[in-house]
């Protein structure tokens, strides 16, 4: 029987009711124990690093979880399954991709519902995950289970605050859906995973969580000014722009970004939830503009995602250079 190791950093998946609001409390051989039939799919094995909100998360819990992901993969697990809070989930699950290679599957997931509320998608989501971390066509890379689908990391995203679906791959769709008996493949699963891979270094279990890489996000929309980036400036090691539309700014903040990239590098997404960003329109804000000030384009990437990849690579040490780089 295939070995399944599962790593616990908590979530609604891990939550329990109570007067002052729901919060992590069960540990992850609890949450295995919850789920009938589970044990027929594989040896399962269990370790918490975390008991977090997804919305409270931060680098050296998901630096804790890599460490773990490597020493089960170096025990000789088959495969991986992190249980982790819905709101930050892609995020996690996006840096253990670029920053944690290993050559098993490692499926990521949580659920929208606790265990003890009606209608919980947490058992459905766990047993999809330790199903895909034994299915055989999903290794190398890292795959988010959720209602009945896999999701690519660097693709997914959180769209609904509490829909079962909440998560999917816009512009690109699930890699594969499960049904009671069977995996019908949509895509190739390791070309959706495949990302430019960061060091190892990057995620560091013994690094403090102070000593990753500052880098806001500044949105840009209606009204948003110069003002909005230069406050941050002082203290940031790096800057994501979330722009608009193709990756455009504000006339100001097309100027703020100019400024900013003579100290530190700057990123721009777009707010869109799927398509690229692309340079195409002039003015101060416009993306040709921002493209000959020097900034890198996220590309398809969303701006939570961008924002993980520079804090990783700044991180790891890697020169502005290879860190810009790694973008589109």
């Amino acid at each position: 029987m295939h070995t399944v190791h599962v790593v616990g950093c908590g979530g609604t998946i891990a939550s329990e009711p109570a007067e002052d609001g729901a919060a992590p409390a069960k540990a992850g051989d609890e949450l295995v124990r919850s789920v009938p039939d589970i044990s027929e799919y594989a040896d399962l094995r269990v370790t918490d690093v975390g008991s977090r909100p997804g919305f409270d998360m931060d680098f050296g819990v998901v630096a804790a979880a890599a460490e773990e992901v490597r020493t089960a993969v170096a025990d000789g697990a088959d495969g991986v399954v992190v249980t982790h809070g819905t709101d930050t989930l892609a995020d996690t699950a996006y840096a253990l991709d670029i920053a944690c290679n290993v050559p098993v599957p490692v499926i990521v997931t949580g659920s929208q519902r606790r265990f003890d509320e009606p209608g919980s998608d947490a058992p459905s989501n766990l047993l999809t995950a330790v199903r895909a971390a034994v299915d055989g066509q999903f290794a190398p890379g890292v795959h988010i289970a959720f209602d009945d689908e896999l999701h690519a990391a660097r693709d997914a995203v959180k769209t609904h605050t509490n829909a079962l679906d909440t998560f999917q791959s816009p512009g690109k769709g699930p890699v594969a859906t499960f049904t009671r008996e069977t995996t019908r493949l949509h895509r190739d699963p390791e070309q959706a995973t495949s990302d430019v891979s960061l060091p190892a270094a990057a995620l560091d279990a013994d690094r403090d969580t102070a000593a990753y890489a500052v880098v806001p996000a500044v949105h840009s929309g209606t009204g948003v000014d110069g003002a909005s980036l230069e406050r941050f400036l002082p203290d940031a090691d790096g800057i994501v722009v979330e722009g608009t539309g193709l990756g455009n700014a504000t006339g100001s903040l097309g100027d703020a970004v100019a400024d900013a990239l003579e100290s530190v590098p700057v990123v721009v997404s777009s707010r869109c939830h799927a398509g690229p960003t692309e340079a195409v329109y002039g003015t101060a804000g416009g993306g040709v503009t921002l493209r000959d000030h020097g900034v890198a384009y996220a590309g398809t990437l969303s701006t939570a995602k961008a924002r993980v990849k520079l804090v990783l690579g700044l991180t790891a040490g890697l020169s502005r250079e290879a860190v810009e780089a790694t973008f589109e």
